[in-house]
This record gives C-alpha cells, sequence and structure tokens, in this order.
C-alpha cells in the first residue's frame, strides 16, 4: 500500500509501521471517526493462498472476542481489490523490544508494572479459550504513558503451522517458544507462561538466553539447556522475582505455575520485603534422552500431507546438510525417521478418529448476525440451543457475543450450541451529582466513557468548585460513549473591585453601590482640613480589594474644615450685634423724636 491511498472509503494510508514474515502493518487515519488506526494486511505472498486467506479471516473475527484495556482493539474486518486487512487500535509508542534496548536497565518497578499488565491480558485471553502461542516483546507494545498492551492475538495462533514453515519468522520466535512447541507438540496455555517467563527474563537481563547460529540449534536449548541465572547478570535483582522466571521457564509444564493467574499472584509480592530471603527454585534435571526436536521441514512435509518418497527425499537430502555440522550420520538418521513416521501416523489416526465419530468444528459465530449463526449452526449438522441476550459494547444489536461450545472446538454431529446474542450497549444509571466536587466528578465519568462540559457561575450560597446543576436528570439511563453532559459548576461568590471614592462626591458612592448590590449604611460625617464639605474622606473597604455582592460598606463624609466653622461662626456673631447696635440706635432715634414733638406741642398749648 501507498502513502494516501484509501481503503474502503474510510481508511488513508499514511506511512508504513512494519513488515513482518506474514504481515504488513500500515498507520492510516479514520476519515469517519477522525483518528488514526493500524492497518495489518497479509502479505503480497500470502493473499491467493486460500487456507491462510480464511484463516486470517476467522481469527480477525475471533480476536473481536477479546475487550481488554491491555489487549490492541480490533475495529473492524474487510477486503478491498482481494486484500484482507484489519483495521486495530494505533498504538503511539514502541514495542516491547524497543524499549528494552532503549531504556535497558530498566528499574524492577517497571519490569513488574509491565508485566503486570500484560499477564493481566494473557489471562483474559486464556479465559476466552484463546492462546497467544507467539508472546515475544515484539508483539507488546508500550504507549507514551507506560501502559502495555499485546497484539496479535489469534493471529499467531491460526498460522502457528506456517510460521514453522518460514525460515524468517522461525528466527523471529524461536527465542521465546517453549520446549514443547520446538518438538511439535500442542501449544497450550503453559506454553504462553514460558513464554512470559522468557520475556521477563530479557527485560531483566537486556537479552534474550538463548541464541544460536539457527532456528534449530536455539530450539535445542530451550529443550535442553537451563536457563542461566538471571543473579549471575545483577545480583541486586531479588531472588523472589529470579524464581517467576525459572519456575515460568521450567522444562517440563507440569512444574510450571498452573496458570497465568498464578504467576500474576507471585510477581505482585515479587518485590516485597517479606520475600527477600526466599530460597531459590530448583526446576527438576533435564532428561536430554527423551528431548527430540522435529525439524521445521518435516513438520511442514507432514502437515501439507505430502507424498511419502516426497518427504523421504526431503530427509535425505537435509539430513546431508545436517551432517556437515553435526553427529553421526546412522544416529541422527535413525530418530529423524522414527520422528517421520510417527507424525505421519498420527496425521493419518486423527483423521480417522474425526471420521469415525463424525467430528465437526464449531464455526466461528461471533459478530454474526443471530439468523446467519442459526443457519451455520445447521449447515454443520449441529443444533440450536438456548438464545439468550446480554448487553455489549463491542458487538452490535442481534449479533453473537459468543456460542457455547466456543468456536474451533471439535464435537459430534447434532451436538447442541447455545448462543449469547447482543442486545446492545448496556445503558447506565446516570447519578445525581449536584452539591459535589466537579473535579472528582468529571475525573471518574470521563474514564466511562462521557463527554463532559463545565459551565462557570457566580453563587453566594454554593461554595467554589461544587456542582449546583447537570445537563442529564439523575437516574435517567444513558450510553456514556453517546452522552454529553455539561455540569453548571459554583466559582463562589460574585465579587467587584471597589473604586477609589475618596474627595468625590456621596451620590457617586451611591450609585456604584446600586448598580453592584452593595448594601449601603448611613454615612458617618466629620470635619477634614482637607476634604471640602459633602465630599467622601474615606470608606470602609478600602479602593483595589474586591468586596462580594451583598456586602455592606460605608463612607465617611467631610463636613468642613472646623477653621471654616470658627469664620462663619465669628461671621454670624459680628452680623448680629451690628444688627443689635443699630436697633439701638433707631429706639433711641425714636424715643428723642417722640420727647420734641411732645415738646412742641406744650409751647403751642
Amino acid at each position: 500500500m501507498m502513502p494516501n491511498q484509501l481503503i474502503g472509503d474510510r481508511y488513508r494510508i499514511m506511512r508504513t509501521l512494519g513488515e513482518g514474515g506474514m504481515a504488513n502493518v500500515y498507520l492510516a487515519h479514520d476519515l469517519i471517526l477522525d483518528r488514526d488506526v493500524s492497518i495489518k494486511t497479509l502479505r503480497l505472498d500470502l493473499t491467493n493462498d486460500e487456507k491462510t486467506s480464511n484463516r486470517f479471516r476467522r481469527e480477525a473475527l475471533a480476536a473481536t472476542e477479546l475487550t481488554h484495556p491491555n489487549i490492541v482493539e480490533i475495529y473492524d474486518f474487510d477486503e478491498e481489490d482481494g486484500i484482507q486487512y484489519l483495521v486495530m487500535e494505533y498504538i503511539d509508542g514502541m514495542d516491547l523490544k524497543t524499549y528494552i534496548k532503549r531504556y535497558f536497565p530498566i528499574p524492577l518497578q517497571q519490569v513488574v508494572h509491565i508485566l503486570k499488565q500484560v499477564l493481566s491480558a494473557v489471562s483474559a485471553a486464556h479465559k476466552a479459550g484463546i492462546i497467544h502461542r507467539d508472546l515475544k516483546p515484539q508483539n507488546i507494545l508500550i504507549d507514551k504513558q507506560g501502559n502495555a498492551k499485546i497484539s496479535d492475538f489469534g493471529i499467531a495462533m491460526t498460522n502457528s503451522e506456517l510460521a514453522m514453515t518460514q525460515t524468517n519468522t522461525i528466527f523471529g520466535s524461536v527465542h521465546y517458544l517453549s520446549p514443547e512447541q520446538t518438538r511439535g507438540g500442542m501449544a497450550t496455555d503453559k506454553s504462553d507462561v514460558y513464554s512470559l517467563g522468557i520475556i521477563l527474563y530479557e527485560m531483566l537481563v537486556g537479552k534474550v538466553p538463548f541464541v544460536g547460529e539457527n532456528a534449530v540449534a536455539i530450539a535445542l536449548q530451550h529443550s535442553q539447556t537451563q536457563i542461566p541465572n538471571v543473579r549471575d547478570f545483577d545480583e541486586t535483582i531479588p531472588q523472589a522475582l529470579e524464581n517467576i522466571v525459572l519456575k515460568a521457564t521450567a522444562k517440563d509444564p507440569v512444574e510450571r505455575y498452573s496458570s497465568v493467574d498464578a504467576m500474576l499472584i507471585d510477581l505482585r509480592t515479587s518485590l516485597d520485603a517479606a520475600r527477600i530471603m526466599e530460597p531459590r527454585f530448583v526446576p527438576s534435571k533435564i532428561d536430554n534422552d527423551e528431548t527430540r526436536i522435529i525439524p521445521i521441514d518435516k513438520i511442514q512435509a507432514a502437515r501439507q500431507n505430502v507424498k511419502a518418497k516426497d518427504i523421504m527425499e526431503n530427509v535425505g537430502a537435509d539430513l546431508e546438510n545436517d551432517e556437515q555440522h553435526k553427529g553421526p550420520k546412522k544416529h541422527r538418521k535413525r530418530w529423524l525417521w522414527i520422528t517421520l513416521i510417527i507424525v505421519i501416523l498420527g496425521s493419518i489416526g486423527g483423521a480417522f478418529v474425526m471420521l469415525r465419530h463424525d467430528n465437526v468444528v464449531v464455526p466461528n459465530l461471533v459478530n454474526k448476525s443471530q439468523s446467519n449463526a442459526v443457519a451455520l449452526i445447521q449447515q454443520e449438522g449441529l443444533k440450536v440451543g438456548t438464545i439468550t441476550k446480554s448487553s455489549s459494547a463491542s458487538i452490535a444489536n442481534g449479533n453473537v457475543i459468543k456460542s457455547n461450545p466456543n468456536s474451533k472446538r471439535v464435537v459430534s454431529r447434532g451436538t447442541t450450541i447455545n448462543l449469547v446474542v447482543s442486545s446492545g450497549k448496556k445503558l447506565q444509571r446516570f447519578g445525581d451529582y449536584t452539591g459535589e466536587m466537579f473535579d472528582d466528578v468529571s475525573k471518574i465519568l470521563i474514564l466511562k466513557g462521557y463527554d463532559i462540559q463545565q459551565k462557570s457561575q457566580s453563587s453566594n450560597d454554593v461554595p467554589a468548585g461544587e456542582i449546583i446543576s447537570q445537563s442529564v436528570n439523575a437516574d435517567s439511563k444513558v450510553d456514556p460513549e453517546n452522552t454529553t453532559v455539561t455540569f453548571v459548576v459554583s466559582s463562589g461568590p460574585q465579587t467587584v473591585t471597589v473604586p477609589d471614592f475618596t474627595n468625590q462626591d456621596v451620590t457617586v458612592f451611591y450609585n456604584w453601590a446600586n448598580q453592584n448590590s452593595i448594601k449601603i449604611l448611613q454615612p458617618n460625617t466629620n470635619s477634614s482640613e482637607n476634604v471640602p464639605a459633602g465630599k467622601i474622606i474615606s470608606q470602609t473597604i478600602p479602593a483595589g480589594q474586591t468586596a462580594t455582592v451583598g456586602e455592606t460598606m460605608q463612607v465617611t463624609v467631610s463636613s468642613g474644615s472646623n477653621k471654616q466653622k470658627q469664620e462663619s461662626s465669628t461671621s454670624e456673631d459680628s452680623q448680629s450685634q451690628e444688627t443689635t447696635t443699630a436697633s439701638s440706635s433707631s429706639k433711641a432715634m425714636s424715643t428723642s423724636s417722640q420727647s420734641s414733638v411732645s415738646g412742641n406741642s406744650s409751647s403751642v398749648k
């Protein structure tokens, strides 16, 4: 695929992320959901292999059964121009292999933190009946927050046979293969435990325990050589942590952890002080007489059911090449022939048993519509059992979530298959969050998938940061991923900045207080030598500070200066005296006039 190429009218290829033995991975952008995704496609030389294509399709659908925070999520599976592609969650980070190279030595707490996430994911897969079979650091992705996610679930499992026939895949995976897998045995959940032990070893030591010139040399060491001591490389590593490596990588599966959960429980306390004096775990001695590695191309030949004559010719040719490097011809030839015959007879015997009992493989029904699933069940000669409904966040309403027995199980014809069908996403009850702190509530709801919006509103009654109201009613049934909630959050009481009212008329203060809902006390009055009468001398809340709406404020108004008052008083007294003198003079003149008139009158008489 080329940059800018559009796939499925939806995904635009941006660049190549990696190329492997079976598939190529690209970074693409989902134009509909506006997000980056990873797209995995089969190699071009495998697209015409019908068997491989069918397995890729089958396992892509099976991978949708796995929903876990530490497993890369599968979004879509489709085909375009004859090329099948898988759309997955894009992890912005690096694989664990690169992480080890870049950050080694890794702090022990970080090693434990990463492995706990990986174990949790593998445990979920095992409980779903899926064995990874190809666990390795290259399949573990670490994002920028330090979260681990496992990729290639199901793909590695369905192509385990193909992997054993591809030289480059063997070299990429054989470092982590369990002894039973190198012997051509069936992989089990304990095979994954072994691989996890090797991964832990590599995180602690910085390299894999076994190396060799070729895949067979490395495979022999897995079966015949005890794993090197971790504490020989770093004696500060606790014995309890090394014991996890030793127990997980025991050659005999019986001596390994009974499950991934058991390994996880042991890992959680591996750094505790209480385990500092823990004795070293000693696995049983290896019986090399029972250890035999089946040559890779013999497994390929047996599984492809080629003619016996062709097999023998290949054995002879490969044996001649091997003899240039290893052991006597007769001894190696003898056990190769014996092993090959056993493989062929086993394949024939297995087919005979299948035919005799008329067994069938339960088809993959996950994400199929109920009607299609029923048709597939009946098509295989199986019976439809109970159909129950269950909510699902990833499976559409009406599609199958799982079947019992699970897909890929071999059952007799006529077996009853029970189905669990999706009723859609489970609606959640929305709570009443009024009165609670917005920061605490928003963190919880965002993790659940809600889109959270905030509006601020002042309040004299609700403390700052508390929720006043919510847009979604309490007790409503909602789908978190499709619900936006707006919370009105208190910013505390409303405040205003107080101006400087000194030397201003008191009416200016009254107008401002009324506009900002500030309560006014009766102004005080006081004389002032500097502030004219009627102007404000001081205020109870200083200028520049904030006042809460509804708060009380008072000002002091000047009644004028004392000197002015005295001058005013003296002037008034003088005016009063002048008035009194004038009045007295007037009275005297009046009396004199009257006396004169009276005298004149007497004279006339």
